[in-house]
């Protein structure tokens, strides 16, 4: 344990930066609308919306309280054993992470209680050897600074800046590429830097928009500055990999080579680089070109080489996110992959699609999103696994359900032979619904990427069914998740035979994003309005300027 009160602003630094970029100057431009104008609701309609939305508040209620009774100023609530865990630097990330839900679920004394607590949290003392500075960025900073925009108060931008003081030290390298796992007490002693050789392109991507709402509230271009040439480098080498217009899934910062790896996706390790793109058109007003260019060169490429339509027996009409592997030679293919992380994208592509006038990537982002909820309704439990493979449709037109070609890719999968007896045996051992041929991580940790994308395109179209899909998401989870103190997360989303296994496992991000999205998916819809406000990754809105 490293202890004792520093300010990070006085740390010396190695390398000094000797030319800033500012801000982008000049009245921000008039975006297009994104919400829907939703039509004024009859009592009913409103009575039934807020039971739905009261149902949300207590589940969040009943889980914060246990946080407060049991894991106070730890980072979780273990939601079984009803012990706390630090998991991200022992600094209150379920604190400071949940914040703005106290806020926007009206929670006032709560969250005036927990700002009182968060005043107390020192960043210059923690038990880890190394922390991560992406989840450092969007579950502290996004928290502190998503609370100061919503309420004002001066304590948390204290905090924020405090924060920032010390994040911006993990930039302190030879060429300003940041460390992503970073051994903060090293730097605190003044130990020789460098950026490292093998990084995930999400955690030195997606750092972006908490800094420069940072810069934007205080007026310094120092955070700004320090990811904007991060930014510049992505932007400089779009072209160059081996799927032009996206950048791989690992990356070399110590050499500032975004180009040589193989893989690509819009899934886990790269998610939030993309999803970032659209949302920092929208926070600087539009007056930095350079997001709306890189937009759409990298949603062009993702729904040339990633995007696929699996096959249904009821033939739906939706599109999952997969992973390439392309080598340097443009050989190779796509995995038919999904995951509930890349559920975010069907959002993404909406959002995208309104402030860019695109419909193509709003049709994009229904199908999508229409393909998590599918995944949602089609297994046992009403949830979707982490990980898991489906039998593809040969482009993304219509094709029919084929049983036989679905069996086939099931045994294909799983290594064995395509006698009948065989595969029966194979469907029945793996719990596998039809159109499905493999799950490969069955669990379910109370992700909000699902939720997330039903909420923003929702907001986006005013469809109803969203609403209704919502509903049964919401009570899919409680019910299998809900534990005597809280919400935990579940080992395998596929069984059905009354041995669901409920984990110790609660991340922050149940009260920070999926629960958010539930009851603002409930709400009136001009709270949190997207025309006003842009999420970070972890759900904290930050205020566009107008």
């Amino acid at each position: 344990m490293f202890g004792g009160h520093v300010d990070w602003s006085q740390v010396p630094k190695q390398h000094t930066v000797t030319s800033m970029h500012a801000l982008p100057t000049g009245k921000p431009k008039k975006l297009p609308k994104v919400q829907y104008q939703f039509p004024t609701e009859d009592s009913s309609e409103k009575k039934f919306r807020e039971e739905r939305r009261s149902a949300v508040l207590d589940a969040f209620k009943r889980a914060y309280g246990s946080y407060k009774e049991h894991a106070w100023m730890a980072d979780e609530l273990t939601p079984i054993s009803g012990q706390k865990r630090n998991t991200f630097a022992g600094w209150a990330a379920t604190l400071v992470d949940a914040l703005d839900t106290l806020w926007i679920m009206g929670l006032k004394d709560e969250f005036n209680e927990a700002v009182a607590a968060t005043v107390s949290i020192d960043f210059a003392s923690t038990s880890q050897e190394e922390i991560n500075v992406f989840e450092t960025t969007i579950r502290y900073m996004g928290g502190f600074l998503s609370a100061y925009d919503l309420s004002a108060d001066e304590r948390l931008l204290v905090k924020a800046k405090e924060l920032g003081e010390m994040l911006l030290h993990a930039f302190d390298t030879p060429n300003h590429m940041p460390i992503t796992r970073w051994r903060v007490m090293d730097a605190r002693r003044g130990a020789p830097q460098t950026a490292d050789p093998v990084t995930l392109v999400a955690e030195i991507g997606s750092l972006v928009m908490e800094f420069t709402r940072l810069s934007q509230i205080t007026g310094d271009p120092r955070w700004f500055d320090a990811t904007h040439r991060v930014m510049k480098l992505f932007e400089e080498q779009q072209s160059k990999t081996h799927v032009p217009g996206m950048w791989p899934i690992l990356v070399n910062a110590r050499d500032m080579d975004l180009t040589w790896h193989d893989t690509f996706t819009l899934g886990a390790m790269s998610d939030s680089a993309y999803e970032y793109l659209p949302k920092m058109h929208a926070l600087l007003g539009g007056l930095e070109p350079m997001y709306e260019k890189m937009y759409r060169a990298a949603m062009d490429a993702a729904i040339r080489y990633t995007l696929w339509r699996p096959m249904t027996p009821d033939n739906a009409d939706i599109l999952i996110a997969g992973m390439a592997h392309v080598d340097a030679e443009h050989k190779g293919g796509l995995d038919f992959q999904g995951q509930h992380l890349v559920c975010f994208a069907g959002g993404m592509f909406a959002l995208g699609g309104k402030l860019f006038n695109e419909q193509t990537h709003l049709d994009v982002g229904k199908k999508l999103t229409d393909g998590c909820v599918w995944t949602y309704k089609a297994m046992p439990l009403g949830i979707m696994p982490e990980v898991m493979h489906m039998i593809e449709c040969p482009t993304n037109e219509p094709c029919e359900w084929n049983e036989e070609a679905w069996h086939k890719e099931v045994v294909r999968r799983k290594g064995g032979n395509s006698d009948a007896s065989e595969v029966q045996k194979i469907i029945a051992e793996e719990r596998l619904q039809p159109g499905f041929t493999s799950l490969d991580d069955r669990r379910y940790i109370l992700r909000p990427e699902a939720i997330e994308s039903v909420f923003i395109l929702y907001r986006i179209t005013g469809r109803k069914d969203l609403q209704e899909s919502a509903w049964q998401m919401f009570n899919a989870i409680q019910e299998n998740t809900k534990t005597s103190l809280a919400n935990g997360a579940l080992a395998d989303v596929s069984r059905e035979d009354g041995k669901v296994t409920v984990t110790d496992s609660m991340e922050s991000f149940w009260l920070a994003e999926t629960l958010k999205y539930f009851y603002l998916i409930f709400s009136e819809p001009d709270l949190i309005s997207l025309d006003d406000f842009t999420f970070n990754t972890e759900a904290h809105p930050f205020r566009i300027p107008k």
